[in-house]
């Protein structure tokens, strides 16, 4: 099946192809400009354990990808499952959410749990034998930002500082840092998720298993 109709297919907004370009277009703008700042490579998988929050767009790209590799690499998808199914088995006791569908709560109470949800558990989409991630192509926007200097809240109001992965820029300073800053399309992000007009949040485990 055509790119356009798997799309249509899992539900995913035409621009989300767009949305990816975008991203990994920054991402490779703002690992030229880092050098060997930038400590990102094949096996470095620290940021491949604990448990994050993905948007509905990302579940859905996860679903497009596991569909497309059922179809070209079936034994590998279902190795995925294996792992997701396993992920979720141990974890669900704890799940701050709804364990059956996976939607996370937004409770105070259910955010605070999900603080320390997972921390340690590695991600169901790593094979970890070889440290790459078996969707990387399909991958959440979380993944694809992780590493070089965005902009992220800096406390309870408005105020916002430059984070990076702590294996990254390694005795840099601040002017090296701010000079490598990679743009993010948080707009563009939010007005496909109102194009899907569907809110709540999952974790990537879940997804794999739509």
């Amino acid at each position: 099946m055509a790119q356009s109709g798997m799309l249509a297919v899992m539900g995913l907004p035409a621009g989300d192809s767009e949305l990816v370009q975008i991203v990994d277009g920054s991402l490779a703008d703002a690992a030229l400009r880092a050098g060997e700042w930038l400590a990102c490579r094949l096996g470095c998988t620290q940021c491949c354990h604990g448990a994050f929050a993905i948007n509905e767009l990302d579940a859905l790209r996860l679903g497009a990808g596991m569909a497309t590799l059922r179809g070209s690499e079936p034994e590998l998808a279902a190795e995925i499952a294996r792992r997701a199914r396993a992920w979720v088995a141990e974890q669900a006791a704890e799940f701050p959410g709804d364990a059956e569908t996976g939607r996370l709560g937004d409770s105070d109470e259910e955010r605070e749990r999900f603080e320390e949800f997972a921390n340690e558990a590695a991600c169901p989409a790593l094979d970890l034998a070889t440290g790459r991630c078996d969707v990387y192509a399909w991958r959440p926007m979380t993944c694809r930002v992780f590493g070089p200097p965005i902009r992220m809240k800096a406390g309870m109001g408005d105020e916002q500082a430059l984070g990076h992965c702590e294996l990254c820029f390694v005795g840099a300073g601040e002017g090296d840092v701010a000079r490598c800053e990679m743009a993010v399309p948080h707009e563009f992000e939010a007005g496909l998720l109102d194009e899907l007009g569907r809110t709540g949040e999952t974790v990537v485990a879940f997804a794999l298993l739509r």
